[in-house]
């Protein structure tokens, strides 16, 4: 058959309805004979896995379009939601394909990306999928993204830098579902073996993830924090960046930290002793857990603990630390000494640390 498209729309006429047909079968009887799979001991081991299919899309044909006629290509109409939860309630595999139905019982070929986010959003599933020949959205230095907003992902789409042609084809269908309720979208890569498993069931993940809105949050620590904030610290504390603190201190003081959460879980923290007769405050416990490092949490959370400082009165921000003087510098700290500190922390610096003294005004 001759391929042939119309503002990026695949034309299906007759001729190309019966292959489509004809392929969809062909690969449908493929996946579920996979599925069907039991061997002992091996992963699908006793799996009894039943596949359900059927007319759950309701299609309609996209019609004419400047003045083609795009016969047999259709888009997504209605999904049959009851239908699916019933078979997915019974335990089974619904297996779509990109073929719809119209109530006068003609067939239309789909995209496959139209079907799978019509359904997403249909079912308001957690969470959508796409697997890609890429590894998902990439910035100016080629480097994955590992996490855009709606806002975001729409401005990759309007820069002027080309993005691979499977990211321009599955982006906007990402920001489609997300705008519609969706709680996030994955765009990773067909050709990791276990790249679902891994975007899914780790923390770092694998591919690109599209969201609403930022899946970060930096608020007031409570009591229930504690044991978070002790994972972030105790690695730092073990290298001799930060001091040791107890539990029982941790709680004593745990109106003074603030943490940052990714999707609701603890990224970063940091802590704030104002010195008010003298205008200043001291920065304390600034950690970001290790597997976020580069994406921006610390001065987040810096900047964070900056703004608390000034809405308190205070003229000046001042941290001690022995390995991580130029982070400080490169935000605008300047290295200063034990004088420039309040009367009261003078009393208390450890002198065997050596700790240096860097000042930032705010």
């Amino acid at each position: 058959i001759n391929d042939s498209y119309h503002q990026g729309i695949r034309l299906t006429d007759a001729e190309t309805m019966q292959c489509v047909k004809e392929a969809v079968g062909r690969v449908r009887l493929e996946i579920e004979a996979l599925l069907s799979m039991g061997l002992a001991n091996s992963p699908m081991a006793n799996a009894d896995i039943r596949v359900a299919g059927g007319n759950f899309i309701t299609a309609q044909p996209i019609g004419v379009i400047n003045g083609v006629d795009l016969q047999h290509t259709g888009s997504v109409r209605k999904v049959d939601v009851a239908a699916l939860n019933d078979r997915m309630e019974f335990g089974e595999v619904v297996l779509l394909s990109p073929l719809g139905f119209s109530p006068t019982g003609e067939v239309f070929n789909l995209t496959l990306e139209d079907v799978a986010t019509a359904t997403a959003i249909a079912l308001d599933a957690d969470k959508l999928v796409f697997l890609m020949d890429t590894d998902g959205v990439l910035d100016k230095k080629d480097s994955l993204l590992k996490e855009l907003t709606v806002a975001q992902a729409q401005a990759v789409l309007t820069s002027k830098r080309p993005q691979p042609d499977d990211v321009n084809l599955f982006l906007p269908c990402a920001i489609r579902a997300c705008e519609a309720g969706v709680a996030r979208t994955h765009l990773i890569s067909r050709h990791t073996d276990g790249a679902v498993l891994q975007e899914l069931f780790s923390n770092e993940g694998i591919g690109t993830m599209v969201v609403e809105s930022t899946l970060n949050t930096l608020r007031d620590a409570s009591i229930e924090d504690v044991g978070g904030i002790l994972q972030l610290l105790r690695p730092l504390e073990e290298q001799g960046i930060l001091v040791r603190r107890s539990r029982e201190l941790l709680e004593r003081e745990i109106e003074r930290f603030v943490v940052l959460e990714h999707d609701h879980r603890i990224v970063g923290c940091a802590a704030l002793y104002p010195f008010p007769d003298e205008a200043s405050a001291e920065l304390a416990c600034l950690a970001v857990d290790t597997q976020c490092r580069d994406r921006g949490y610390g001065e987040a959370v810096l900047n964070h603990m900056a703004d608390l400082a000034k809405q308190q009165k205070l003229k000046k921000l001042f941290v001690l630390t022995t390995r991580t003087a130029h982070w400080f510098l490169e935000r605008g700290f300047v290295e200063s000494d034990v004088t420039a500190l309040p009367a009261q922390k003078k009393l208390l610096y450890n002198y065997q640390r050596k700790s240096k003294v860097f000042v930032r005004k705010i």
